[in-house]
């Protein structure tokens, strides 16, 4: 021990002497003056040993794609997708018929409940509406039933990288929706069409970008196509619909509307070629002639519904010709709006041509008057509803000549010609089957007209008289007099001249068969009414009394009477009811699922609370 630590290095392996010795001032000076070496820190060492580590992310793209095609399970690529971008963008590419599925190795995906037959449905607007989305979407779903439904709106930020991500993962997609889209484009549609050929409804609205080579690809791909909607896309024309017309036999709706490139050629094309299956039409705001009208009516034999909607360049010939070709045998419905072409002429030739018709819809039509809409109902044998909507040439004789036997409900709106005359009855007949009268906003209606409804109808029950301040108590006594049926739905909106006499009426001779009960801006309507309400309809299930001249008393009377299934009551603003009333709304709350207390400013927010809190079973707006 002693010769170790005297030992000073002079030996044979050095015989220059030890640092120690006279020469080391002349070392130190030219090496500089003797410091303390800097200590290297634990972390520096354990920063190398994690920069020698291997990591995943050094692996190119497509060996991850192998990697990702071969997990087991929903759960485990749904995990492996919320890793980074990457991952989730290289999963996106993976299409379900290139995944390797174990079958010794049991899935571990959780259950879940499947909407839509099988299908899951997403719905992306605004903001949401992103290509990562749309990835997460696809990637998600594919393991749990797989989107069927997908719906997305009002977004700028969705390109072709999102929509190649659901045609990768979502072969099973049988809806698709692009509403507002600008970025989405025929590539997109091209992608769609590739993979998810059970395609059977697409609905396109304000979508510029597509164009016809986008809907030639779901044309030719996609043969289980049943439904096509098509809004407002400028650069769509006959081209798209001559490819459907050729490529898609099981087409049974179809409506365009606003695209300026569509003409006779194309419509003309798809009805001549699908006339064996097409069942639904609709036609909006177009540029077609009395051509397309007349291949409707010569080749529309299966239709069923069918919507002509501004077509301004469509003249009386083409509707009459529509009619006249008798083509239309099982048209059912019809909508006429704003259509100059529909003329007395016009209109008597479609119900000579249409013998099943039985729901007819005329709107700003100004060109029809008493005599083609009498002629019209005396020729439709099959009429079962009819509802006018501003045709200002029709007047009360020609709406009481409407009153046919197979006649079940009427709607008159706004029509401005009415008058409200007395008349000669001796001509009119019974209408035993109409059951539902409408009359909204037409101002010149009272109570001469009113009276003879309620004279010549006896089996009405659902009864809406909607802005007419022509009308008064006694008006409106002959219709509940003499209906036999028993009411069921009554609407008395903003009736302002009617009081609480007519209702204590109403209650007390058809409270057996009352339901739904609308009294909505009828100023004079007081407590008086819900307490004969309260006493008589006790089967009442909607009651609406907003901007009435009610109060917590009448409310009491409410909660005290017997009904004993109202679920939806409006008392919006009923400036006299306040806290008082609020014991009242919690007890009638047990029966309640809906309850509208806005602009009922005597109410305090406190009280409120507590009564979101008691009835936390219904929707209370407030």
């Amino acid at each position: 021990m002693p010769a170790l630590v005297n030992y000073r290095g002079d030996d044979d392996y050095h015989t220059g002497g030890s640092l120690c010795s006279k020469d080391s001032t002349r070392l130190l000076s030219f090496y500089g003056s003797p410091c303390k070496r800097q200590r290297i820190s634990d972390s520096y060492f354990h920063f190398l040993e994690e920069e020698k580590k291997p990591s995943i992310d050094v692996l190119p793209d497509e060996i991850l794609y192998e990697i990702f095609r071969r997990l087991s399970g929903g759960q485990a690529r749904s995990a492996a997708a919320c890793v980074s971008s990457r991952w989730l963008t290289v999963l996106s590419k993976v299409r379900t018929s290139e995944m390797v599925h174990d079958v010794h190795e049991p899935s571990d995906d959780v259950e879940m409940v499947q909407e839509n037959d099988g299908f899951l449905t997403r719905c992306l607007e605004g903001k949401k509406a992103t290509d990562r989305r749309l990835q997460s979407v696809a990637v998600g779903t594919s393991a749990r039933g797989g989107l069927g439904k997908l719906s997305v709106r009002g977004s700028n930020k969705v390109t072709k990288i999102g929509f190649t991500a659901i045609a990768h993962g979502c072969p099973s997609l049988k809806v698709l929706s692009l509403w507002n889209v600008p970025s989405i484009g025929d590539e997109s549609l091209i992608e769609i069409s590739k993979e998810c050929r059970l395609l059977e409804k697409l609905d396109l609205s304000h979508c510029n970008s597509v164009s016809n080579k986008g809907i030639s690809a779901i044309a030719q791909n996609c043969p289980n196509l049943s439904s096509l909607t098509i809004d407002s896309c400028k650069n769509i024309g006959n081209e798209s619909l001559q490819a459907v017309a050729r490529c898609c036999p099981n087409l049974q709706s179809i409506t365009i509307r606003d695209c300026p490139n569509v003409g006779d050629q194309g419509v003309a094309t798809l009805l001549s070629s699908l006339s064996s299956v097409l069942k639904k039409v609709k036609l909006q705001s177009l540029n077609i002639t009395d051509f397309s009208l007349a291949v409707i009516g010569h080749y529309g034999k299966s239709i069923t519904n069918l919507a002509l909607i501004g077509l301004q360049t469509a003249s009386q010939k083409g509707f009459w010709a529509m009619g006249s070709a008798k083509g239309l045998q099982s048209l059912t419905s019809l909508t006429v709006v704003s259509c100059y072409g529909i003329t007395d002429l016009s209109l008597e030739a479609i119900a000579k041509g249409c013998g099943l018709l039985k729901q007819m819809l005329i709107k700003k039509c100004c060109f029809v008057s008493d005599k083609g809409l009498i002629s019209f109902t005396e020729a439709a044998e099959s009429l079962e509803c009819l509802q006018l909507e501003e045709c200002n040439r029709i007047s009360q004789h020609g709406i009481l000549k409407t009153l046919k036997s197979k006649l079940k409900s009427l709607t008159i709106v706004k029509c401005m010609g009415i008058k409200d005359i007395v008349l000669e009855t001796s001509d009119l007949t019974r209408c035993e089957s109409l059951r539902s009268l409408t009359i909204r906003d037409c101002i010149g209606f009272g109570n001469t007209t009113l009276a003879i409804f309620g004279t010549f109808c006896p089996q009405l029950q659902n009864l809406e008289l909607s802005g007419l301040c022509g009308i008064t108590d006694s008006g409106l006594y002959p219709i509940l007099e003499n209906c036999q049926a028993g009411l069921v739905k009554v609407n008395l909106s903003n009736c302002l001249n009617l009081t609480d006499k007519v209702v204590v009426d109403l209650a007390k001779i058809h409270g057996e068969t009352l339901k739904v009960l609308n009294l909505e801006g009828c100023r004079r309507i007081t407590d008086e009414s819900l307490a004969s309400i309260s006493d008589y309809c006790f089967l009442l299930s909607d009651l609406d009394v907003s901007k009435c001249c009610v109060t917590d008393n009448g409310l009491r009377c409410l909660s005290e009477g017997v009904l004993i299934g109202l679920q939806i009551l409006s008392v919006s603003g009923c400036s006299k009811v306040s806290n008082k009333s609020v014991p009242f709304l919690k007890k009638l709350g047990q029966t309640l699922v809906g309850l509208n207390i806005q602009q009922c400013n005597l109410i305090s927010s406190s009280l409120v609370d507590s009564l979101v809190e008691n009835l936390w079973r219904c929707d209370i707006l407030y």
